[in-house]
């Protein structure tokens, strides 16, 4: 069990790995998870590139307009996802969808938000990849400004605390979110509560185009907690295991009310920002081919292998599979109707003002005189 005191700096940056890169398990270490969850932590990290892949697709062949890559970061994702309750809380920063296909998020309703239509959740009004859902999971509303989400999620952990639940809220940030006022609040309020709150910094190396270094003075994001009187530890976020076991003992540590954890996963994103990012005019060539021979992935493929659970027929048979589902819940997804004009008053008022409605009034009317506005075909601004 990894288990840092407060009051250890060298303990909190000594990054622990459990899964090595030729896919050995650390010493005196053994799998406690069946067969069947083996393959459902691999299986979710190929949904995850697989819906990567088909969205460049979308977005590239102006379908879609934005979205974000994973590539390199599944394992965090899938690591902290199986941790969790489907009754805990998630709240994730826009890199962390594998969380909700893991426990159970259809593809196609995730393609919905992607499309922007009339099935998507957020019924259009939010950017794709800002996902949420109350189904299968508590999985709140991504929000593209960093750090905003991680106060919201201190206060849903503390109020499940007041209410005697023992629910726990995760809340997954990247490095850049560090530099915040949100991550400031946030561990200050869940150092004073003891908030069963678990906080995963995804250090995936740049804040779009910022590189670590220039982000921080400090020996790292785990120190931080000592700052705030959070527990912290720093993990390989390459090893599904290391995130893994991590996560789940800063979950056991809350739901025992012991207080928050920060957790920093060391890992690094291979493509770039988002679709509308270029890496390599900041990333050096070299660093991207040092980070590809640590890929998650094959990293896991390795580990299964040695234990008769995957082979390179296998492996492809599900990204095969993978491709095709996430494929065809784009297709579903892209023939299903735009947002009509009425929802732009639903879920927003229990009883519409007048003035509000003497508006809506007003717009069906010309709506019906000359027809819906189309979108705009001017560039997506991102």
């Amino acid at each position: 069990m990894m288990n840092p005191s407060l009051d250890d700096p060298a303990q909190i940056v000594a990054m622990k790995t459990i899964l090595d890169p030729s896919g050995q398990l650390a010493e005196g270490y053994s799998v406690v998870v069946s067969d069947d969850e083996l393959l459902h932590y691999y299986r979710s990290m190929k949904l995850v590139r697989a819906f990567d892949d088909i969205c460049l697709k979308l977005q590239r062949s102006g379908r879609i307009g934005f979205s974000i890559p994973n590539l390199g970061i599944e394992a965090c994702q899938i690591g902290a996802a199986s941790a969790l309750r489907k009754d805990d809380w998630f709240f994730p920063s826009y890199r962390d969808f594998g969380m909700a296909l893991y426990h159970g998020v259809k593809p196609v309703d995730m393609m919905h938000n992607m499309f922007g239509n009339s099935l998507d959740s957020a019924k259009g009004r939010q950017m794709p990849v800002h996902f949420s859902f109350t189904e299968p999971i508590k999985f709140a509303s991504i929000s593209s400004p960093l750090g905003t989400h991680l106060p919201q999620a201190v206060g849903a952990a503390h109020a499940a605390k007041l209410r005697g639940e023992d629910t726990v809220a995760l809340a997954s940030f990247g490095d850049g979110g560090t530099s915040t006022l949100g991550f400031h609040s946030a561990l200050t309020f869940a150092g004073v509560w003891k908030s069963p709150v678990v906080f995963l910094c995804q250090n995936n190396g740049y804040a779009i185009s910022l590189p670590a270094h220039e982000q921080t003075a400090s020996d790292g994001y785990a120190i931080k907690g000592m700052g705030y009187g959070v527990r912290a530890l720093t993990v390989d976020g390459n090893d599904v295991f290391a995130v893994r076991e991590a996560t789940l003992e800063a979950v056991e540590f809350a739901r025992a009310g012991g207080g928050p954890t920060l957790i920093e996963a060391v890992t690094f994103r291979m493509g770039g920002h988002s679709t509308s990012d270029d890496p390599s005019t900041y990333v050096p060539k070299e660093v991207v081919e040092e980070w590809a021979k640590k890929d998650p992935i094959d990293r896991f493929e390795k580990f299964l292998g040695a234990r008769g659970l995957w082979d390179a027929e296998k492996g492809e048979q599900i990204g095969k599979d993978c491709l095709a589902e996430i494929d065809a819940a784009a297709k579903v997804a892209a023939a299903t109707a735009p947002p009509t004009l009425e929802t732009i008053f639903s879920d927003v008022y229990a009883e519409i003002p007048a003035h509000i409605r003497k508006q809506g009034e007003a717009s069906f009317e010309l709506s019906n005189r000359l027809g819906e506005a189309a979108a705009g075909d001017g560039a997506f601004p991102l």
